[in-house]
């Protein structure tokens, strides 16, 4: 890939996973913070600026990566699968002066689709869960990007959570039976939560537990 010529040229970039945030600074002294769901849904992926329609349910997405493009530009990697995105300087700089333009209008196509974000209210948390082995086969999924009440502060109470959310799933998470991380290191019942962590359950044994009624 050839580099291309840019207008302007960052100084800082940094990526704030816990908040889900992308702040960038330039040589002007203009400086961003661009949220991973404004640049999800404004992404420069042919697919998305050629949509009918405003790409929705990206409340909760994240930046998993950040990969340099030749001097003008980076690839963002987003936890939902989407890579195709490349956002040269001169985009990631266009985005922060329209930041407040562009998202009233996304708002407003949101509205005219008749679809209602979701933002979590005051004390709620946004998890990232991560299922492995049996658990991604009986759970259906392998992750989810999840909004608990604040009465979910540590990894007991998540469970406890997760089982009235799903009574049938019960047996999946008995304490014997899964190890739990806490972003990428094990934890403990008592290990608390915080909004924007992410949570893996990692079977014990290779043989799952009888579930009757789990759809």
């Amino acid at each position: 890939m050839t580099d291309q010529a840019t207008r302007h040229i960052p100084t800082a970039i940094s990526l704030h996973t816990k908040s889900r945030l992308l702040s960038i600074s330039f040589e002007d002294g203009r400086s961003f913070e661009l949220p991973c769901e404004y640049l999800r849904v404004f992404s420069r992926a042919a697919e998305v600026r050629t949509a009918t329609h405003p790409v929705m349910g990206k409340e909760l997405v994240n930046i998993e990566r950040i990969e340099p493009q030749g001097q003008y530009a980076v690839r963002l990697v987003f936890d939902d699968g989407h890579d195709t995105g490349i956002y040269s300087w001169d985009t990631l700089y266009d985005l922060g002066t329209s930041q407040a333009a562009n998202w009233a209008a996304y708002l407003e196509r949101l509205q005219a689709q008749g679809y209602e974000r979701r933002e979590p209210k005051a004390g709620q948390k946004r998890l990232k869960l991560l299922y492995f082995a049996y658990l991604a086969r009986r759970m259906r999924k392998d992750s989810e990007q999840v909004i608990v009440p604040e009465t979910v502060g540590n990894v007991r109470t998540l469970i406890r959570w997760l089982v009235g959310r799903k009574p049938a799933a019960s047996p999946l998470f008995e304490p014997t039976r899964i190890r739990v991380t806490v972003n990428r290191q094990f934890a403990e019942e008592f290990t608390r939560l915080e909004d924007g962590d992410e949570v893996a359950f990692v079977p014990t044994s290779p043989i799952a537990p009888a579930t009757p009624g789990l759809i």
